[in-house]
């Protein structure tokens, strides 16, 4: 009951009357008020979802943290609105799409809703990488619906604006995995691994060396991939070597059960070569008009699947690549994949270094495509064209060593015999050891990969 209430209903009464019932009334209003009211929205935001489950060690805790390069953001409490309300994303395709970190009033149009909210992505049809937080549980649908009435009423700093209520709520919508329904007979080729266990805090990578199932030679112009919630990457690749190969359907695990590095399966990475994958969640990949990369007949590939669980139970892992194809006929250019990697990297304890390489072409090459990988200590990767009038030219940068930029060029890099590309990779060591070039996530790398046709 409001003062103008109280006040209406002593009309008429004497003035010690009136004066009793406004003292009522005002005693009734605040005798017994929820404490959480008391906490503004936000402040309820960082004390139950962002400081337990988003600024800790390691993710988005401060700027120390090496996956800072990749993200940028730091949700640690003082800061974290400041980095979130109003300002652009890194993620190039929630930038594209005029997304912001949060927009006010507008949750559809905030990246922090669509990481939070796993379905929220199927409202506009568009993904912005993995689900947070990545290797953990989601946020059970209370939590995730107080951000959204947070968002939806302005965002605001100070004030209630929501129901506390909602974050007590621990139920959660499980929203079953959609594998990628298989391109029609004619039209192209799946292949997948199937669903495997991920113990709990554990960081399982397995390969397996599956058949394409093509008995004559394809061409393929466009490639789609996708994983489970909680995935690291998905890479498919061919092999330099076809006589020295992993037996078929076999799971083979990088790490032991005790988390040490399984020799056997590292050792049959040396005879990688990158044909295609992704480090989204979900990717649809389209070759230039007129390229097509060309896979022989009866080829096989090695499925790489990597997952990250962070909680206390067992986690299912699952991904599917669709690889479709053309006519020979409109083919004009064949396509082939750059692996130009720099296996030099001694990165002492502590410090930040850079390493440079170039790569020289024994022939003249168009480079279509580049993209980059590194590991968490990678803060940037700029690749640069070597030799001739434009030698030093930078032609790609990225600073998200998590999903790099996958980068068309607008005008293929035409480059001539004895000419190249140089690779330019900043890491920066937080750790208290000092860090090689190596095939775990604990170690580093610094790998071109991309895509090129040779020219005359």
């Amino acid at each position: 009951m409001n003062f103008l209430i109280c006040t209406r209903l002593t009309l008429g009464i004497g003035v010690s009357a009136l004066l009793l019932n406004v003292a009522s009334c005002t005693k009734s209003d605040n005798a017994s008020p929820d404490p959480a009211d008391a906490i503004s929205s936000f402040d309820q935001i960082q004390q139950r979802i962002l400081t337990p489950s988003c600024a800790t060690s390691g993710c988005h805790s401060s700027e120390n943290d090496a996956s800072f390069a990749q993200h940028g953001l730091v949700l640690a409490a003082g800061v974290a609105y400041q980095n979130l309300v109003g300002v652009d994303p890194k993620n190039s395709s929630a930038l594209a799409d005029g997304l912001k970190r949060v927009k006010p009033f507008a949750s559809l149009e905030s990246l922090l809703y669509h990481k939070l909210n796993v379905s929220a992505s199927h409202h506009s049809g568009k993904q912005y990488g993995n689900p947070m937080p990545l290797g953990s549980a989601l946020l059970p649908d209370g939590q995730i619906e107080f951000v959204r009435r947070w968002i939806e009423a302005g965002a605001p700093k100070t004030g209630s604006v929501a129901d506390t209520t909602l974050l007590n709520d621990k139920s959660s919508t499980v929203v079953p995995y959609e594998p990628l329904t298989a391109p029609t007979t004619g039209t192209g080729f799946q292949m997948s691994v199937p669903t495997f266990d991920i113990q709990p805090n554990f960081e399982r990578e397995i390969f397996m060396r599956k058949l394409v199932g093509n008995n004559q030679d394809i061409y393929v112009n466009r490639f789609e991939t996708k994983m489970r919630s909680g995935s690291h990457h998905f890479v498919a690749y061919d092999f330099r070597s076809k006589t020295i190969l992993p037996n078929l359907n076999d799971i083979r695990d990088l790490r032991n059960s005790d988390n040490s590095l399984n020799l056997a399966t590292a050792l049959t990475m040396s005879n990688h070569v990158y044909l295609a994958g992704s480090q989204s969640q979900y990717q649809d990949y389209t070759f230039p008009e007129g390229a097509a990369l060309l896979i022989p007949a009866g080829s096989s590939l090695d499925l790489n699947s990597h997952f990250v669980n962070k909680t206390a139970s067992v986690m299912k892992g699952e991904a599917q690549i669709n690889l479709y194809t053309v006519d020979k006929s409109k083919v004009q250019r064949v396509i082939q994949t750059l692996d130009l990697g720099n296996t030099s990297l001694t990165i002492p304890a502590n410090t930040r270094k850079t390493f440079t390489k170039s790569f020289t072409f024994n022939q003249a090459r168009t480079v279509l495509t580049l993209t980059s990988h590194m590991h968490k200590l990678g803060e940037k990767f700029v690749i640069k064209i070597y030799g001739g009038s434009r030698d030093g030219e930078v032609v790609y940068t990225s600073t998200d060593w998590e999903h790099p930029d996958i980068v068309t060029l607008k005008t293929p890099l035409a480059l001539q015999k004895g000419q190249g590309l140089t690779s330019e990779i900043t890491y920066n060591n937080t750790t208290s050891k000092t860090v090689y070039f190596g095939l775990t996530s604990e170690d580093e790398m610094g790998i071109i990969f991309g895509y090129y046709y040779e020219t005359q």
